[in-house]
């Protein structure tokens, strides 16, 4: 197994063989330059990794050449590794690019937040294409420096894993927008109020979880990436690092990517100049609040006025409902979790925009929005714009990207300023604190821990290169 001293050099000299990949990986390129299928080697291939991975292969257009997964006999990665067993296989990312670098063209990742950057520095500091789970960093910091790395390895191809940008959701809004239907948004209300694993914890937690055996077959040390030293505790692992803000960005940036992402790019939010953390229900230092209402304030940009998006999560914390809404259904188009099948909720998964002639409503991931009330939808409906159909799904628009015939739809262009939000809103979260954010300077005014937050502990210890550009 590769230590964390991995050297740049044998970052370049894997780059180089890239140049002899025909001989060694004949897939990677055809007599005519360009091969019918991606190499893709999988970063993370349990629970939402599998998913992603059959997703990209059902395309047709991926050849899964490497396996990557620091516990590689849990049973979540069974699947995948019943469906690829000739594959060869790796615990430790930089292991699998010493030994496999000029074999692999692309990568996705699917870890768990906290371990999204390393990875992802690594495979596009080696020109590898990356498809990236949401959010991409768990520090705007993190962020700032993957939309740093994007520019300066700019043939590398980027893709944010949320898929609903590559639907009806995204192709909608635009045809909406450029026909003048969406316009002068003034409110945005963005609610996610399914039952989260950590609803129901004891909030008056005094310390971090005990330390636990760790299981013989988990490589707890790759697990923790470039985090702190913690020990090893069942609550951390398996979808539960979710719920720490050492490790994950909770519901915000799980689901925030789902609801806020056509908006947030066609609407040209940017970063907001004001996060309030309106009411934090058990609130507590360790972990997320059991509901959560936060409001981002953005400034007037161009032509178009300013808005305020509220955020709320939690069981029972709904956010307002205009007369006239109707009924709120549950997206078929989304993903269940690892732990089984959406329930759902007393409000499900979506949005509410308010501009000063309309108000529209909206799911999460590919939904469609509805003009409310109906009869004003009705009334409409001869004047609405045909909406176009897409071309391809969010997993096939990547790897056509990587082969030069599309451009992908969530880079990190547009990808890391809506991810930055979420990590300027979990930081309200975190300290409990409005915070006063310059958007010229990308520093909070206010609030001198929060501002230090921003960039977040330093790496530990022979993880410090990949935070350098």
């Amino acid at each position: 197994m590769s230590t964390n001293k991995t050297s740049r050099r044998s970052f370049v000299k894997q780059v180089a063989l890239l140049s002899t990949a025909a001989f060694v990986a004949p897939n990677i390129l055809s007599a005519a330059g360009r091969a019918d299928k991606v190499n893709l080697a999988c970063i993370g291939i349990g629970n939402r990794g599998a998913d992603i991975i059959k997703e990209l292969y059902n395309t047709g257009l991926a050849n899964i050449v490497a396996l990557c997964d620091v516990d590689m006999n849990a049973p979540h990665t069974q699947k995948i590794l019943e469906q690829f067993p000739n594959v060869p296989r790796f615990k430790d990312f930089r292991t699998m690019f010493d030994k496999m670098g000029a074999n692999i063209e692309a990568v996705s990742i699917a870890t768990p937040d906290h371990a999204h950057f390393p990875a992802t520095m690594m495979a596009m500091s080696l020109g590898k294409h990356v498809y990236v789970e949401k959010p991409l960093g768990r520090t705007f910091r993190e962020c700032e420096l993957l939309l740093k790395a994007a520019n300066k390895y700019n043939n590398v191809v980027t893709q944010m894993g949320n898929q609903g940008h590559s639907e009806e959701n995204y192709f909608q809004f635009k045809a909406w927008k450029e026909a003048g239907i969406i316009k002068d948004v003034t409110a945005i209300t963005a609610h996610m109020n399914l039952a989260r694993r950590w609803h129901g914890w004891d909030v008056n937690m005094k310390s971090l979880p005990p330390a636990q055996p760790i299981p013989d077959t988990l490589d707890w040390n790759e697990w923790l990436s470039a985090v702190a030293e913690h020990q090893y505790n069942k609550d951390y692992i398996n979808g539960q690092w979710r719920c720490w803000y050492d490790f994950g960005m909770g519901a915000l940036g799980d689901w925030g990517a789902h609801i806020l992402d056509t908006a947030h790019e066609l609407l040209e939010l940017g970063l907001p100049y004001q996060i309030t953390p309106v009411k934090l229900d058990g609130h507590n230092k360790f972990f997320f609040p059991m509901s959560s209402t936060l409001s981002f304030k953005f400034a007037a940009r161009k032509n178009m006025p300013a808005v305020e998006v509220k955020w709320y999560d939690g069981v029972n914390n709904l956010p307002p409902i205009p007369e006239g809404y109707g009924v709120s259904g549950l997206d078929p188009s989304i993903p269940p979790p690892s732990t089984g099948a959406l329930q759902p909720a007393k409000l499900n998964p979506g949005k509410i925009i308010y501009s000063k002639e309309l108000t529209f409503k909206g799911g999460s991931h590919g939904s469609p929005l509805s003009i409310i009330p109906e009869a004003k939808a009705k009334a409409m409906k001869s004047s609405l714009p045909q909406v176009p159909a897409s071309p391809s799904n969010h997993f096939k628009n990547f790897l056509l990207a990587c082969m030069g015939k599309e451009k992908t739809r969530s880079p990190f262009s547009i990808a890391v300023p809506l991810c930055q939000v979420f990590n300027l809103g979990v930081l309200a979260q975190q300290l409990n604190e409005p915070l006063a954010f310059d958007i010229k300077t990308c520093k909070i005014t206010n609030n001198k821990t929060a501002n230090a937050l921003l960039a977040g502990p330093a790496p530990r210890k022979g993880w410090e290169q990949y935070y350098k550009v």
